[in-house]
C-alpha cells in the first residue's frame, strides 16, 4: 500500500498551486490579523483563527492559523511547514497547515521576502 503514498513536495511560495498536498515549505510570518472566533460547520464548536501573510524570497501568500498554532507562531519569525497543503478560499489561493501538518522553527531565518508577488491576489474563480 505504501507505493500509493505521494512523496512530499519541497516548494517555494511561487510554486504553490491549488490542490497541492504534502507540501514542505519554509516561510517568514510577515504580519497577522486580529484573532477571531468562528463556529465550525462540522462540529458546531467555536475555534480561534487568525489570518497571516507569510512569504519567502519568491513571494507571499495568505495562511489561516487555527487554535493552538496561533500561540506557536510569531510575526517576523521563520518556520518550516511539513505536510501542509495549498487550497482555495473564496477563489483565492491559501497555504494551510491542516490537521496532518506540523510547524517547527526553521534552522535558517529568511531575511528577504518578495512582497511584490502575492500568490493570494490571483483570482482562481469559484
Amino acid at each position: 500500500m505504501s507505493e500509493n503514498k505521494r512523496m512530499p513536495i519541497e516548494a517555494t511560495v511561487a510554486e504553490l498551486k491549488p490542490g497541492m498536498k504534502r507540501v514542505n515549505i519554509t516561510f517568514k510570518v510577515m504580519n497577522t490579523s486580529d484573532e477571531r472566533s468562528v463556529e465550525s460547520h462540522r462540529d458546531g464548536e467555536m475555534h480561534r483563527v487568525q489570518d497571516a501573510v507569510v512569504g519567502d524570497s519568491t513571494g507571499i501568500i495568505k495562511m489561516p492559523i487555527w487554535n493552538e498554532k496561533i500561540d506557536a507562531m510569531n510575526e517576523g519569525e521563520t518556520y518550516t511547514l511539513t505536510n501542509g497543503y495549498a487550497g482555495l478560499f473564496k477563489g483565492s489561493l491559501r497555504l494551510h497547515i491542516g490537521k496532518f501538518g506540523s510547524i517547527t522553527s526553521a534552522v535558517e531565518p529568511i531575511v528577504k521576502v518578495n512582497s511584490h508577488f502575492d500568490m493570494s491576489a490571483k483570482d482562481y474563480g469559484n
